[in-house]
């Protein structure tokens, strides 16, 4: 198994597809332990080495991306979102899948966080990048 930091190339597909504005679609961001197999061809969500569920806010499918926002910074465009946090929660994850929750769980992104990050009973927070062109979460320039 093997964990691959990649803007999916389905996403990328649904780009140029009609319903491609993603500011008006349900994105949602689920979690995923070190034996997940995600790279640029995963195609959509799936449950296989999802996290467990875990405190109030973790359950299966993740949570849903609030202020989902599009930008553009000189001739890039950028996808940004608010923070992500599951509170109160015990989770062990090496990875999170960004998907669209309105387009057959169609995936978007696969975020390695570069090793496991653990919480025990506290928030397990993904902090995005500030949405410009070298260091938005998602640029496509």
């Amino acid at each position: 198994m093997a964990i691959t930091q990649a803007i999916c190339t389905v996403f990328k597909q649904d780009l140029m597809s009609p319903g491609g504005n993603l500011a008006a679609q349900t994105l949602k961001c689920a979690l995923y332990d070190n034996t997940a197999s995600l790279a640029a061809n995963t195609t959509a969500y799936a449950t296989a080495n999802e996290v467990s569920s875990s405190g109030t806010n973790y359950t299966a499918g993740g949570n849903a991306l609030t202020n989902v926002a599009i930008s553009v910074d000189g001739t890039t465009a950028i996808f940004d979102a608010d923070n992500v946090s599951f509170a109160n929660a015990t989770i062990s994850a090496q990875a999170a899948l960004l998907y669209n929750a309105n387009n057959s769980n169609s995936a978007i992104a696969v975020l390695d966080f570069g090793g496991v990050k653990t919480s025990t009973n506290g928030t397990f927070e993904l902090q995005f990048p500030t949405a410009n062109s070298s260091a938005g979460l998602i640029r496509i320039a």
